[in-house]
């Protein structure tokens, strides 16, 4: 399907195939509508599509799960008293209604509680009675299929303590299996092997058969020729949370869940059901409160509880928990009619989704996105509602997970990306080498970080999925989204490939046409700022030389744009880099503080992200969840030793630069994943940003003696030895753009028509999108990114490379509303990769006199050595 981006976007969303939207239901009369206004309130404006990761509780189950604790008191089940005794009926009635769930009875299944899944097959890799090497009847084997969560490959480090072989099987292994038939077998040998396989893939969404439990406990079928007794551990953590599974027709002997997949709520609490036909032969070497029937202190004398549950679920069971589970199961049901009707109700959203992202190409013809699937979506039997995919642009090249997921939380979809925990289904699909998983992690590339890609290849994936309360538009937001995206410019115009390049040359490369500064030294740290009543100068808002250095706007061409004299690039060529524009910003992602000449001490320009605005829970709140805060306006006085904090409608508010450390009540935060020491300003100012804010929050500051080493370090070719030291800033000391760089940009994001429409973005918001610390102006655009070093005035920097940027670069700074165009445009001309800027860090700093960075001062670089 090719052609116009509109015209695709509405054949597109024709695809219903089979999907009636207005008529969907799912039990009583609940149209989804109706369900998503009176359940999940809380989901307006919102696209989840991360249910296979964990799906979402309805209002209703909390409410009643609250009402029950605030009338009834629920004591500690393994006491003898009334409130005791209402807790242990209570569960054991949750109990019967599990099983029931599952249609078992407690006459064949055994329920034990455990904290999740992993901690239901940990309990079976150790309970499992394996026959180690050596002994008289040969050994075990543990077999896992390839495509299984990392929580059951791990069990092979219990099977190997134990001297126990594991054996991995890739489903193609299974599939050639089944189409052997029957293997010769010794029907005397009972040496056990446990085969574990998932119900559904959480990677792919692909069902597996589940005839694969009886033909392999029959031992028809082998994931390995060996004589013995095969047992069958059936994962079904994420076939569950969208289907039923009847466990009196497929007889697994072990089968671990996870509730909050099911209901969304509780979390931390699982189960492990037991065929009591094999509890018999599970060992126990541990036993923790509630499950001994007697024991001695001082002899190794022991008597387990007689029932599976009681023997295994040691100490005190989440027993609120569990009773959690009676509203999860009562509000289900009501709410759905059952999980038959879950099952068909997303089966249908997936099936949609699929067939239309399949059908999406670029106007020369090449695909959108790839799909990792290893079916067609042809019925819930074989397929879950998951969707796993990588989007491409039109040369067929990968675009890396996190860019994706960076623009996909600025259309407000939530989705998730990497390996999914499932890194041999990750390596299938993508063809992914143990050697390269091996390369990869000597890269630095580690589960669950933003390195997408390594030399061009993907290390993970997108993936989307479905719940009971997702609707036919939030398929359709999502597809849209992919459209918008991939399909249109942000101007609405068909994008051009070859905008960014010259001669085949990638757009880094570049050569700019534009003239540069005649000026050395306009200021000086000798010369002194420009003082403004007491504050060094903040007051112009215009990211002009003209107003920050006037000896060197004395030299603009009448002949220049309007741009280039925004950007600070000027003409002549006997300077080609100066510094145009200084900015700190005293307050984690509140407004720039601009200056023209500034002191610096060991983490940074001075006070450079030295406060914070946290919530109530202590959590550092950045312009992703609250972009007003980019309206408030610090302010320094350093003669004065005050911050003075200003925002619309709110009386200017002042903050001492220093407190008293020892009247100080210190406390720990986090940034950026690091634990910092830092301290309360007071609720003076607390109340000043929570009524500004709408929100309870809190101002703190990082404690002067705490110090915070950075991981970005030089690479070994240029290392040092020194390690920076941060303030409150996520990555580096300091962020230097290039208004080459930013020129780029500007010209890809405005368009003029023959009126001369004023443009989207000018120069000067664009450049308060990257929160840079130093501004300097250029001649090409991203030769930053070439450099090791640079020399800024007398002061000298090692380049730690570039900034991977994030979402903020689509909040207007001066406004705080956002416009993903930003962002979309920038990863369209950087190949795929949002790089803007470097990070810098001193390599030498001389505290026995005072350094400052000023505007004007000559920025000389030091190319990368080849």
């Amino acid at each position: 399907m090719a052609g116009g981006a509109a015209g695709l976007g509405a054949e597109l969303l024709a695809f219903a195939q089979g999907w009636d939207p207005g008529a969907s239901s799912l039990a009583h009369g609940y149209s989804l509508q109706e369900l998503r206004e009176s359940e999940f309130r809380r989901l307006a404006g919102t696209v989840y599509l991360d249910h296979a990761g964990a799906t979402l509780f309805p209002q209703s189950q909390l409410t009643n799960f609250t009402k029950d604790l605030m009338e009834n008191v629920y004591g500690n089940p393994h006491s003898q008293n009334i409130t005791s005794k209402l807790t242990h009926d209570t569960v054991e009635q949750v109990r019967y209604r599990v099983l029931a769930h599952f249609h078992t009875t407690p006459e064949d299944y055994s329920l034990v509680f455990t904290s999740g899944s992993t901690a239901a097959l940990k309990l079976v890799s150790e309970a499992f009675p394996w026959v180690s090497r050596g002994s008289e009847n040969s050994e075990s084997q543990f077999c896992y299929l390839t495509d299984n969560h990392t929580s059951v490959v791990g069990m092979r480090k219990i099977a190997k303590a134990m001297n126990v072989t594991s054996t991995p099987v890739s489903p193609e292994d299974m599939w050639l299996a089944e189409e052997r038939g029957a293997v010769t077998s010794d029907p005397d040998c009972q040496l056990p092997h446990l085969f574990c396989y998932p119900a559904q893939s959480n990677f792919s969404g692909n069902r597996y058969p589940l005839s694969w439990i009886e033909e392999v406990k029959s031992g028809r079928l082998r994931p390995v020729n060996v004589p013995g007794k095969w047992f069958v551990l059936l994962d079904a953590a994420s076939y569950v949370s969208t289907s039923p599974l009847d466990l009196s027709a497929h007889q697994a002997d072990f089968v671990p869940i996870s509730f909050y997949k099911i209901f969304g709520f509780p979390t931390g609490l699982g189960a492990l059901l037991i065929n009591n036909r094999v509890a018999p032969l599970l060992r126990k070497s541990y036993f923790g409160g509630g499950t001994a029937a007697a024991y001695l202190a001082g002899e190794d004398f022991y008597i387990p509880r007689p029932s599976v549950a009681e023997r295994f679920e040691d100490g005190t069971i989440s027993y609120l928990d569990v009773i959690a589970l009676k509203h999860g199961f009562d509000a289900l049901e009501r709410l759905t009619g059952g999980m038959e009707n879950i099952s068909q109700h997303t089966f249908l959203l997936a099936r949609y989704t699929h067939t239309a992202l399949s059908s999406l190409c670029y106007p020369n013809g090449a695909p959108v996105v790839q799909i990792y699937s290893d079916s067609e979506f042809s019925s819930p039997d074989v397929q879950g509602p998951i969707i796993n995919f990588n989007v491409l642009d039109d040369s067929g090249n990968v675009i890396g997970y996190s860019e994706v997921d960076k623009m996909a939380s600025l259309y407000n979809i939530h989705l998730r990306t990497g390996c999914f925990c499932n890194t041999g289904a990750c390596q299938r699909h993508l063809g992914i080498s143990n050697e390269m998983v091996k390369r990869h992690l000597e890269a630095g590339h580690v589960c669950g970080d933003n390195v997408d890609l390594i030399d061009g290849q993907p290390t993970g994936s997108v993936r989307i999925s479905f719940g009971y309360m997702s609707t036919f538009e939030d398929a359709q937001a999502f597809l849209r989204f992919i459209i918008a995206t991939r399909l249109h410019s942000p101007c609405g115009q068909p994008v051009p490939r070859a905008s960014t390049e010259e001669a085949g040359a990638p757009a880094a490369e570049k050569v700019q046409d534009t003239p540069t500064v005649t000026r050395r030294d306009c200021v000086s740290p000798q010369e002194g700022a420009c003082m403004v009543s007491g504050f060094w100068n903040s007051s112009s808002s215009t990211v002009s030389t003209q107003a920050l250095c006037p000896a060197v706007s004395e030299v603009v061409s009448a002949e220049q744009t309007p741009a280039e004299r925004a950007a600070g690039i000027l003409p002549g060529d006997l300077v080609p880099h100066v510094v145009t524009n200084l900015y700190l910003y005293p307050i984690k992602s509140c407004a720039a503080f601009e200056v023209t000449t500034w002191p610096i001490g060991s983490q940074g320009l001075l006070y450079d992200r030295s406060w914070m605005v946290v919530n109530h829970n202590g959590i550092c709140l950045s312009q992703k969840q609250e972009p007003r805060l980019c309206l408030i306006q610090p302010f320094i006085n350093l003669q004065q030793r005050i911050m003075v904090i200003k925002a619309k409608g709110m009386e200017p508010i002042e903050v001492p630069l220093e407190e008293d450390s020892e009247q100080l009540q210190i406390c720990q935060s986090k940034v950026c994943t690091d634990r910092v020491n830092t301290y309360d300003c007071g609720e003076k100012i607390s109340s000043w940003l929570s009524k500004f804010l709408g929100r309870p929050c809190h101002l703190i500051k990082q404690s002067s003696n705490f110090q915070r080493n950075a991981k970005k370090k030089p690479g070994k070719e240029q290392s040092t030895g020194l390690t920076a030291t941060l303030s409150l800033v996520n990555e580096a000391q300091y962020l230097l753009i290039n208004t080459s760089s930013i020129l780029e940009l500007h010209q890809h994001l405005n368009t003029r028509d023959e009126n001369g429409k004023e443009e989207l973005f000018p120069m000067k918001d664009l450049i308060s999108r990257f929160r840079a610390n130093i501004i300097m102006n250029g001649t090409r655009a991203f030769e930053e990114e070439k450099w090791d070093e640079v020399s800024i005035g007398s002061l000298h920097f090692q380049v730690l490379g570039p900034c991977h940027r994030c979402q903020m670069i689509c909040i207007n700074q001066q406004t705080g509303q956002q416009n993903q165009d930003v962002f979309q445009k920038l990863s369209e001309t950087r190949a795929r990769k949002v790089n803007f800027g470097v990070y810098l860090m001193h390599t030498s700093l001389d505290s026995s006199s005072p350094c400052f960075l000023s505007v004007g001062s000559q920025v000389v670089p030091v190319l990368k050595r080849m």
